[in-house]
Protein backbone atom coordinates (compact mmCIF):
# COMPACT_ATOMS: atom_id res chain seq x y z
CA UNK A 1 0.00 0.00 0.00
CA UNK A 2 3.00 2.32 0.53
CA UNK A 3 1.23 5.76 -0.08
CA UNK A 4 -1.71 4.55 -2.16
CA UNK A 5 -2.55 1.06 -1.54
CA UNK A 6 -24.69 -8.92 -8.50
CA UNK A 7 -57.74 -26.72 -17.41
CA UNK A 8 -67.49 -29.25 -19.87
CA UNK A 9 -67.86 -31.99 -18.22
CA UNK A 10 -70.89 -33.11 -19.98
CA UNK A 11 -73.24 -34.03 -17.05
CA UNK A 12 -74.77 -37.66 -17.83
CA UNK A 13 -78.60 -38.63 -18.56
CA UNK A 14 -80.42 -41.97 -18.25
CA UNK A 15 -83.77 -42.32 -21.12
CA UNK A 16 -86.91 -43.51 -18.05
CA UNK A 17 -86.37 -46.35 -15.84
CA UNK A 18 -85.94 -50.17 -16.04
CA UNK A 19 -89.67 -51.27 -14.98
CA UNK A 20 -91.50 -47.87 -15.71
CA UNK A 21 -95.14 -48.33 -18.10
CA UNK A 22 -95.01 -47.43 -21.84
CA UNK A 23 -96.29 -44.62 -22.61
CA UNK A 24 -98.10 -43.34 -25.67
CA UNK A 25 -96.17 -42.37 -29.25
CA UNK A 26 -97.36 -38.68 -28.77
CA UNK A 27 -95.85 -38.37 -25.44
CA UNK A 28 -92.88 -41.00 -26.32
CA UNK A 29 -92.37 -39.27 -29.43
CA UNK A 30 -92.28 -35.57 -27.50
CA UNK A 31 -90.13 -37.22 -25.35
CA UNK A 32 -87.80 -38.11 -27.08
CA UNK A 33 -87.95 -34.79 -29.17
CA UNK A 34 -87.19 -33.32 -25.91
CA UNK A 35 -83.92 -35.71 -24.68
CA UNK A 36 -82.62 -34.99 -28.91
CA UNK A 37 -82.88 -31.31 -27.89
CA UNK A 38 -80.97 -31.92 -24.40
CA UNK A 39 -78.44 -33.90 -25.82
CA UNK A 40 -77.56 -31.70 -28.54
CA UNK A 41 -76.92 -28.81 -25.71
CA UNK A 42 -75.00 -31.11 -23.86
CA UNK A 43 -72.96 -32.44 -26.83
CA UNK A 44 -72.06 -28.48 -27.95
CA UNK A 45 -71.17 -27.52 -24.28
CA UNK A 46 -74.29 -25.38 -23.05
CA UNK A 47 -74.00 -22.51 -25.92
CA UNK A 48 -72.57 -22.01 -29.04
CA UNK A 49 -71.78 -18.46 -27.40
CA UNK A 50 -69.14 -20.55 -25.21
CA UNK A 51 -66.70 -21.60 -28.17
CA UNK A 52 -64.46 -19.47 -29.97
CA UNK A 53 -64.25 -20.10 -33.67
CA UNK A 54 -61.09 -22.69 -33.11
CA UNK A 55 -62.75 -24.78 -31.16
CA UNK A 56 -61.04 -23.79 -27.87
CA UNK A 57 -63.79 -22.98 -24.93
CA UNK A 58 -63.60 -19.26 -23.47
CA UNK A 59 -62.84 -20.55 -19.91
CA UNK A 60 -60.12 -22.74 -21.44
CA UNK A 61 -58.73 -19.50 -23.50
CA UNK A 62 -58.60 -17.39 -20.48
CA UNK A 63 -56.26 -19.82 -18.27
CA UNK A 64 -54.33 -19.86 -20.95
CA UNK A 65 -53.98 -16.31 -21.97
CA UNK A 66 -53.61 -15.65 -17.87
CA UNK A 67 -50.26 -17.91 -17.87
CA UNK A 68 -46.95 -15.39 -18.20
CA UNK A 69 -45.16 -15.98 -21.37
CA UNK A 70 -41.82 -18.44 -21.49
CA UNK A 71 -38.38 -17.74 -22.75
CA UNK A 72 -36.43 -20.47 -24.16
CA UNK A 73 -33.22 -21.12 -23.02
CA UNK A 74 -31.02 -19.53 -25.96
CA UNK A 75 -33.09 -16.35 -24.95
CA UNK A 76 -32.49 -16.74 -21.35
CA UNK A 77 -28.37 -17.21 -22.30
CA UNK A 78 -28.85 -14.38 -24.64
CA UNK A 79 -30.14 -12.02 -21.76
CA UNK A 80 -27.47 -13.01 -19.36
CA UNK A 81 -25.09 -12.28 -22.45
CA UNK A 82 -25.70 -9.38 -23.17
CA UNK A 83 -25.81 -8.03 -19.11
CA UNK A 84 -22.23 -9.72 -19.03
CA UNK A 85 -21.04 -7.66 -22.15
CA UNK A 86 -22.83 -4.67 -20.77
CA UNK A 87 -21.05 -4.95 -17.08
CA UNK A 88 -17.69 -6.02 -18.64
CA UNK A 89 -18.05 -2.24 -20.58
CA UNK A 90 -18.49 -0.31 -17.64
CA UNK A 91 -15.35 -2.09 -16.05
CA UNK A 92 -13.36 -1.50 -19.22
CA UNK A 93 -14.59 2.47 -18.83
CA UNK A 94 -13.78 2.23 -14.76
CA UNK A 95 -10.63 0.80 -15.65
CA UNK A 96 -9.38 3.18 -18.34
CA UNK A 97 -10.39 6.22 -16.12
CA UNK A 98 -7.58 5.34 -13.47
CA UNK A 99 -4.93 3.83 -16.47
CA UNK A 100 -1.36 5.31 -16.68
CA UNK A 101 -0.99 6.35 -20.04
CA UNK A 102 1.82 4.66 -20.69
CA UNK A 103 1.53 1.07 -19.19
CA UNK A 104 -1.81 -0.47 -19.50
CA UNK A 105 -2.32 -0.45 -15.61
CA UNK A 106 -3.94 1.51 -12.81
CA UNK A 107 0.03 3.20 -10.66
CA UNK A 108 -0.04 4.97 -7.74
CA UNK A 109 -1.17 8.26 -9.26
CA UNK A 110 -4.23 6.56 -10.59
CA UNK A 111 -4.45 4.43 -7.38
CA UNK A 112 -4.65 7.66 -5.29
CA UNK A 113 -7.78 8.91 -7.57
CA UNK A 114 -9.24 5.88 -7.56
CA UNK A 115 -8.88 5.71 -3.68
CA UNK A 116 -10.25 9.40 -3.63
CA UNK A 117 -13.29 8.27 -5.50
CA UNK A 118 -14.12 5.10 -3.03
CA UNK A 119 -13.75 7.70 -0.21
CA UNK A 120 -10.91 5.77 1.10
CA UNK A 121 -7.48 6.17 2.66
CA UNK A 122 -5.18 4.19 0.56
CA UNK A 123 -3.69 2.81 3.68
CA UNK A 124 -7.19 1.62 4.90
CA UNK A 125 -7.88 -1.78 5.18
CA UNK A 126 -10.53 -1.44 2.94
CA UNK A 127 -7.65 -1.25 0.36
CA UNK A 128 -5.87 -4.20 1.46
CA UNK A 129 -9.05 -6.31 1.49
CA UNK A 130 -9.79 -4.51 -2.43
CA UNK A 131 -6.24 -5.77 -3.60
CA UNK A 132 -7.09 -9.51 -1.51
CA UNK A 133 -9.95 -9.86 -3.48
CA UNK A 134 -8.19 -8.09 -6.86
CA UNK A 135 -5.51 -10.74 -6.22
CA UNK A 136 -2.98 -7.82 -7.28
CA UNK A 137 0.63 -8.49 -6.61
CA UNK A 138 2.06 -5.50 -6.16
CA UNK A 139 1.19 -2.74 -4.29
CA UNK A 140 -0.14 0.49 -5.88
CA UNK A 141 -0.96 -1.24 -8.67
CA UNK A 142 -3.79 -3.29 -10.64
CA UNK A 143 -3.21 -4.85 -13.73
CA UNK A 144 -6.14 -4.98 -16.45
CA UNK A 145 -6.53 -8.59 -15.24
CA UNK A 146 -6.87 -8.25 -11.79
CA UNK A 147 -9.17 -5.37 -12.27
CA UNK A 148 -11.62 -7.18 -14.76
CA UNK A 149 -10.97 -9.95 -12.37
CA UNK A 150 -11.44 -8.52 -9.19
CA UNK A 151 -14.26 -6.60 -10.18
CA UNK A 152 -16.27 -9.88 -11.26
CA UNK A 153 -15.17 -11.30 -8.16
CA UNK A 154 -16.78 -8.96 -6.15
CA UNK A 155 -20.13 -8.49 -9.04
CA UNK A 156 -19.65 -4.96 -9.12
CA UNK A 157 -18.68 -2.64 -12.37
CA UNK A 158 -18.43 1.14 -10.74
CA UNK A 159 -17.43 3.09 -8.15
CA UNK A 160 -20.80 2.75 -6.17
CA UNK A 161 -20.98 -0.69 -6.64
CA UNK A 162 -17.47 -1.18 -5.50
CA UNK A 163 -18.68 0.92 -2.27
CA UNK A 164 -21.43 -0.94 -1.60
CA UNK A 165 -19.85 -3.99 -1.72
CA UNK A 166 -17.46 -2.76 1.19
CA UNK A 167 -19.20 -4.05 4.46
CA UNK A 168 -19.97 -7.40 3.00
CA UNK A 169 -15.92 -7.61 2.07
CA UNK A 170 -14.75 -6.53 5.70
CA UNK A 171 -17.71 -9.10 7.62
CA UNK A 172 -15.83 -11.90 4.94
CA UNK A 173 -12.45 -10.92 6.14
CA UNK A 174 -13.41 -11.78 10.04
CA UNK A 175 -14.18 -15.13 8.82
CA UNK A 176 -12.06 -17.59 9.97
CA UNK A 177 -10.38 -19.25 7.18
CA UNK A 178 -10.80 -16.25 5.18
CA UNK A 179 -8.69 -14.55 7.26
CA UNK A 180 -6.05 -16.50 6.93
CA UNK A 181 -5.88 -16.54 3.14
CA UNK A 182 -5.98 -12.61 3.36
CA UNK A 183 -3.26 -12.96 6.39
CA UNK A 184 -1.22 -14.81 3.95
CA UNK A 185 -1.93 -12.85 0.41
CA UNK A 186 -0.71 -9.62 2.86
CA UNK A 187 3.19 -11.20 3.19
CA UNK A 188 3.85 -11.58 -0.94
CA UNK A 189 1.56 -8.55 -1.28
CA UNK A 190 4.02 -6.20 0.39
CA UNK A 191 7.05 -7.75 -1.58
CA UNK A 192 8.76 -6.24 -4.24
CA UNK A 193 8.23 -8.11 -6.64
CA UNK A 194 10.37 -6.62 -9.16
CA UNK A 195 13.21 -6.74 -7.13
CA UNK A 196 13.15 -10.66 -6.53
CA UNK A 197 12.25 -9.78 -2.46
CA UNK A 198 11.79 -13.54 -0.53
CA UNK A 199 11.01 -11.40 2.54
CA UNK A 200 10.37 -8.33 4.46
CA UNK A 201 11.85 -5.16 5.35
CA UNK A 202 11.17 -4.64 8.93
CA UNK A 203 9.33 -1.43 8.86
CA UNK A 204 6.98 -2.79 6.10
CA UNK A 205 6.34 -5.59 8.02
CA UNK A 206 5.42 -3.86 10.99
CA UNK A 207 3.10 -1.81 8.91
CA UNK A 208 1.38 -4.35 7.44
CA UNK A 209 0.98 -6.54 10.76
CA UNK A 210 -0.77 -3.07 12.06
CA UNK A 211 -3.13 -3.10 8.89
CA UNK A 212 -4.22 -6.78 8.18
CA UNK A 213 -5.22 -6.99 12.38
CA UNK A 214 -7.25 -3.79 11.85
CA UNK A 215 -10.51 -5.98 12.72
CA UNK A 216 -9.33 -8.82 14.99
CA UNK A 217 -6.21 -7.39 16.78
CA UNK A 218 -4.61 -10.07 19.38
CA UNK A 219 -3.65 -9.28 22.37
CA UNK A 220 -0.26 -9.81 22.33
CA UNK A 221 0.36 -7.78 18.91
CA UNK A 222 1.73 -4.40 20.64
CA UNK A 223 4.01 -6.26 22.48
CA UNK A 224 5.46 -7.55 19.38
CA UNK A 225 5.48 -5.05 17.36
CA UNK A 226 7.23 -3.06 20.18
CA UNK A 227 10.02 -5.99 20.21
CA UNK A 228 10.66 -5.59 16.35
CA UNK A 229 10.95 -1.64 16.69
CA UNK A 230 13.25 -1.60 19.46
CA UNK A 231 14.77 -4.70 17.75
CA UNK A 232 17.10 -6.12 20.17
CA UNK A 233 18.58 -8.90 17.24
CA UNK A 234 19.09 -6.68 14.92
CA UNK A 235 17.30 -7.92 12.55
CA UNK A 236 16.71 -6.27 8.78
CA UNK A 237 13.77 -8.87 7.40
CA UNK A 238 10.91 -11.11 8.38
CA UNK A 239 10.79 -14.47 6.09
CA UNK A 240 7.76 -15.60 5.23
CA UNK A 241 7.78 -18.73 7.70
CA UNK A 242 7.81 -16.09 10.59
CA UNK A 243 5.03 -14.03 9.44
CA UNK A 244 2.76 -17.16 8.32
CA UNK A 245 4.04 -19.13 12.08
CA UNK A 246 2.81 -15.72 13.85
CA UNK A 247 -0.84 -15.66 13.19
CA UNK A 248 -0.52 -19.49 14.78
CA UNK A 249 1.24 -18.13 17.60
CA UNK A 250 -0.86 -15.42 18.14
CA UNK A 251 -3.63 -18.32 18.25
CA UNK A 252 -1.77 -20.84 20.78
CA UNK A 253 0.50 -18.81 23.32
CA UNK A 254 -1.50 -16.64 25.18
CA UNK A 255 -0.52 -13.24 26.37
CA UNK A 256 0.76 -14.30 29.91
CA UNK A 257 3.21 -16.37 27.47
CA UNK A 258 2.96 -18.95 29.85
CA UNK A 259 2.46 -21.40 27.73
CA UNK A 260 5.29 -21.01 25.29
CA UNK A 261 8.09 -23.33 25.17
CA UNK A 262 10.74 -23.64 23.44
CA UNK A 263 11.25 -26.98 22.45
CA UNK A 264 8.58 -26.52 19.97
CA UNK A 265 8.97 -25.93 16.59
CA UNK A 266 8.65 -21.87 16.68
CA UNK A 267 10.88 -19.75 14.64
CA UNK A 268 13.85 -18.65 17.00
CA UNK A 269 13.41 -15.08 16.60
CA UNK A 270 9.70 -15.98 19.06
CA UNK A 271 12.09 -17.42 21.63
CA UNK A 272 13.75 -14.21 21.42
CA UNK A 273 10.94 -12.08 21.51
CA UNK A 274 9.42 -14.26 24.48
CA UNK A 275 12.91 -13.84 26.52
CA UNK A 276 13.21 -10.34 25.97
CA UNK A 277 9.29 -9.76 27.01
CA UNK A 278 9.62 -11.62 30.28
CA UNK A 279 12.50 -9.60 31.02
CA UNK A 280 11.11 -6.67 30.11
CA UNK A 281 7.82 -7.56 31.89
CA UNK A 282 10.18 -8.47 35.29
CA UNK A 283 11.40 -5.12 35.07
CA UNK A 284 8.45 -2.89 34.71
CA UNK A 285 7.25 -5.20 37.91
CA UNK A 286 10.04 -4.01 39.89
CA UNK A 287 9.98 -0.42 38.98
CA UNK A 288 6.35 -0.47 39.97
CA UNK A 289 7.40 -2.09 43.37
CA UNK A 290 9.69 0.49 44.12
CA UNK A 291 7.62 3.06 43.16
CA UNK A 292 5.24 1.85 45.54
CA UNK A 293 7.56 1.41 48.30
CA UNK A 294 8.98 5.40 47.40
CA UNK A 295 5.07 6.39 48.23
CA UNK A 296 4.99 4.27 51.36
CA UNK A 297 7.90 5.67 52.73
CA UNK A 298 7.26 9.13 52.04
CA UNK A 299 3.50 8.83 53.39
CA UNK A 300 5.44 7.67 56.26
CA UNK A 301 7.68 10.25 57.01
CA UNK A 302 4.36 12.98 56.16
CA UNK A 303 2.67 11.55 59.20
CA UNK A 304 5.12 11.52 61.77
Amino acid sequence: MGQCVTKCKNPSSTLGSKNGERESGSKSHSKRSAVHKDDHGSACGKSSGDILVNGTKKTDAAVESSQPPTFSGDTKRDCVSSAEESSLQRIGELFRRYKDEREDAILEEGMERFCNDLCVDPTEFKVLVLAWKFQAATMCKFTRKEFFEGCKAINADSIDGICARFPSLLNEAKQEDKFKDLYRFTFQFGLDSEEGQRSLHREIAIALWKLVFTQNKPPILDQWLHFLIENPSGIKGISRDTWNMFLNFTQVIGPDLSNYSEDEAWPSLFDTFVEWEMERRKKEEETKCITSLDTEGLCAEEQT
